[in-house]
């Protein structure tokens, strides 16, 4: 990722955390910075070790704090996928998408998204605001097939 789509990515999840009355405090920024910089798979432990190469001084517990606060805002969401452990994904633009391979659990992104008419007849019907989604489709990738 480059530095000006780093710092623009950055800069996105500041407002959200500005608009909900957050600060993006230094050990915030440092964590987010380290989520953003290994693409947003991660688990906590990940992160925090990620995190620790960058300032050894944020605590554990302020990574799992800054993880539960950005899951609760609709920035990044845990997915499991049979690894035992939550992986934080990025939200980006409020959604996430996944095509996993059920022989050998690889996992691949993809960012066509055509769910936005869905998104506008479910919110009609169920009267429901919705602000974001996690597509997951599961199958065989060509080394399994």
């Amino acid at each position: 990722m480059n530095e000006k789509s780093l710092q623009t990515r950055l800069n996105n999840i500041q407002a959200v955390l500005k608009r909900k009355g957050f600060r993006l405090t230094n050990s915030r920024q440092k964590i987010v910075e380290a989520l953003l910089g290994c693409g947003g798979h991660i688990t906590a432990d990940g992160l925090l070790e990620v995190v620790h190469q960058i300032d050894p001084s944020v605590g554990r517990m302020t990574v799992y704090r800054t993880l539960e606060l950005l899951s609760e805002l609709g920035l990044i969401r845990p997915v499991y996928q049979g690894t035992g452990a939550a992986h934080y994904i990025l939200l980006d633009g409020g959604h996430h998408h996944h095509l996993i391979c059920s022989g050998c659990d690889a996992v691949f992104e993809f960012e066509e998204c055509g769910l936005q008419e869905m998104s506008k007849l479910l919110a009609e019907r169920f009267n429901f605001e919705i602000e974001g989604h996690l597509v997951e489709f599961y199958g065989r990738c060509p080394n399994c097939q």
